[in-house]
């Protein structure tokens, strides 16, 4: 008896320690149901492009970096922001997904790091969900949120890990504009 309540304990211990190992290495802890930073980076300060209010590093400040976004759903929430994909917009280099610019007026997204997971989302369309409307929209990009404040990301920081970026395509489809525009809570889904 002793000897298989000693296994089952030793088993279930070990269970424990494996999952806060796993959920420590990506910061995403099941147990908790939540996604935290896995570390920050340290802000240098450069020209950034300034469209659509982006946010330009500032030196010295730390920004979190995330490997996770939290859980996909069929209603997951999200904040949706901003970007231009075309050249010289202040999304800085081509698309992730195809290495190609993206015009202002097509409907193309990037995802957080964890929500974009290596580009299996890369092509696939997403269903967003705000101010009474529902639209399609193209995953092309990357929303960074482990790197950042580089010229590869246009001197700007690590995107939070809930963002989708849009065009303004997007934008307009959801019928927002003005004062609408720059952060806004939504709902996204595969399509």
């Amino acid at each position: 008896m002793n000897v298989t309540w000693s296994t089952t304990s030793a088993l279930v211990i070990l269970l424990v320690c494996a999952s806060f190992n796993l959920s420590f290495g990506v910061r995403y802890s099941p147990l908790l149901g939540q996604c935290s930073p896995s570390g920050y980076l340290h802000g240098k300060a450069s020209h950034c492009n300034t469209e659509h209010d982006s946010e330009c590093c500032k030196a010295g400040k730390k920004y979190p970096q995330y490997h996770c976004s939290p859980p996909v759903t069929d209603e997951t929430s999200a904040t949706l922001t901003i970007n231009s994909f075309a050249k010289g917009g202040d999304g800085g280099g081509p698309s992730e997904c195809d290495g190609e610019y993206h015009s202002d007026d097509e409907m193309v997204v990037a995802l957080s790091t964890g929500w974009y997971n290596h580009g299996s989302r890369c092509l696939k369309k997403i269903r967003i969900n705000a101010n009474g409307k529902s639209v399609l929209a193209k995953v092309v990009d990357e929303c960074d949120s482990v790197y950042g404040c580089d010229s590869d990301h246009d001197f700007q920081p690590p995107c939070p890990n809930n963002i989708v970026d849009a065009s303004p395509a997007v934008w307009d489809a959801l019928g927002m504009s003005g004062d609408d525009v720059g952060d806004y809570h939504i709902t996204w889904s595969e399509a």
